[in-house]
């Protein structure tokens, strides 16, 4: 892709801008509504950040898709040229309970494959970013490619959903990781992830605006991001994922092979 220079300035202004708008509504109240359950919900400020970043690329790079988590882009049914890929508060759960664990996230792909990506920690004010090719950054640290520790190592994240889904396999990596985490925002699970905070991330869910920037982070660092059973992740699609260091990713799948054979 051309203007990639251009493009990363822009984007990282208007990722800023809207956590800039984000913070400013802590003490304003919030227009909450359900979605698929009482777990899965959406801001008035949700919309808000989707509107802007929509009317930012429209502005900048008219022509090109967008498809985002609140609906207000395009139809998407293919990833045929340029598609953005936005979710405007990932982790909106914390964002409205906590104030804390939330993300901003954005993605370019082209022709279904990952050129830019962004992960925005917004109250920890730490930006992972990458462009195919160059590496990963946090802020303007370059990160290193991922130290390939085996699962029993280091510490695992899985969705809450999962867990509840799947007890034998909360089970089984629970003990065969030093431990299981928690956090409910998977941008923020796979930016530790690719920190080397974590070794891996499982989900049993996620939505092509869940995972877009974060896979294209990751493979700039080393880590292997795929589907729970080891297939491409489909960004038409919500999968089941798991994004880890290549050792950690052999043990996940080989550990899951096994359970459901069992």
């Amino acid at each position: 892709m051309d203007q990639f220079i251009e493009r990363d300035q822009l984007i990282k202004e208007w990722i800023y801008e809207a956590a800039k708008t984000i913070k400013t509504s802590f003490n304003a109240e919030l227009d909450i509504q359900q979605k698929s359950n009482r777990n899965d919900l959406v801001t008035n400020m949700d919309k808000t950040i989707e509107k802007l970043f929509i009317e930012k690329i429209q502005q900048f790079f008219p022509g090109e898709r967008i498809l985002g988590e609140e609906g207000f882009g395009d139809n998407v049914q293919n990833l045929d040229g340029v598609v953005w890929i936005i979710d405007p508060i990932d982790g909106t759960l914390n964002f409205i309970k906590q104030q804390s664990d939330f993300a901003i996230m954005i993605a370019i792909y082209e022709n279904g494959k990952g050129q830019m990506g962004y992960i925005y920690d917004v109250m920890q004010d730490k930006l992972y970013s990458a462009q195919k090719g160059n590496g990963a950054y946090c802020n303007q640290t370059l990160i290193p490619v991922v130290d390939d520790k085996p699962l029993k190592e280091g510490l695992v994240a899985i969705s809450s959903a999962l867990m509840s889904k799947e007890e034998g396999l909360a089970r089984i990596v629970g003990r065969a990781s030093s431990g299981v985490r928690l956090i409910g925002s998977a941008g923020i699970e796979t930016a530790h992830v690719v920190s080397g905070r974590l070794v891996g991330y499982l989900a049993a869910s996620l939505a092509p605006w869940d995972i877009a920037a974060g896979k294209v982070i990751a493979e700039e660092v080393g880590l292997i991001y795929t589907k729970l059973n080891g297939d491409s992740i489909d960004l038409l699609k919500k999968n089941a994922s798991l994004v880890a260091a290549p050792l950690a990713h052999e043990e996940i799948i080989s550990l899951l092979s096994a359970e459901n054979k069992a």
